[in-house]
């Protein structure tokens, strides 16, 4: 078996980003185990198995990475967006409107600034989900 090492972690990591643009979630994801268990507090790989996660449709787990990430980087729009997407993907709508709203705060891209829907009052669009 080969010996891990640190630069081990950093090709697993640069895979992982390659596998996720290839549209293959699931190996970014094995990829990334290794990298986050030698390196739990690795924001950058706790974030990509986070978008990793999304692409895969496994949103209880997105959820859970994002959240990681916005403990460590409240200030980090990206995560705030895509925390507010994947409660958006599980009909979660109010709470994806806050995160939505602190990405276009924190970065006011335009897609962020659009997703915040700032013209609209603070009722929710469409109700929660309660099961």
């Amino acid at each position: 078996m080969p010996e891990i090492t640190p630069e081990t972690h950093v090709i697993d990591f640069r895979a992982a980003e390659q596998l996720l643009a290839a549209r293959d979630p699931r190996g970014a994801v094995k990829l990334l185990d290794t990298v986050i268990a030698a390196h739990p507090e690795n924001t950058a790989a706790r974030l990509l198995r986070a978008r990793a996660f999304f692409a895969a449709a496994q949103l209880r787990a997105a959820e859970l990475e994002f959240s990681i990430v916005l403990e460590r980087e409240p200030d980090n729009a990206f995560a705030h967006f895509a925390l507010a997407r994947t409660y958006e993907r599980g009909s979660r709508h109010e709470q994806a409107r806050r995160h939505f709203r602190l990405a276009a705060a924190l970065d006011p891209q335009p897609e962020y600034v659009a997703a915040a829907r700032f013209d609209e009052p603070n009722q929710p669009n469409q109700p929660d989900r309660t099961d």
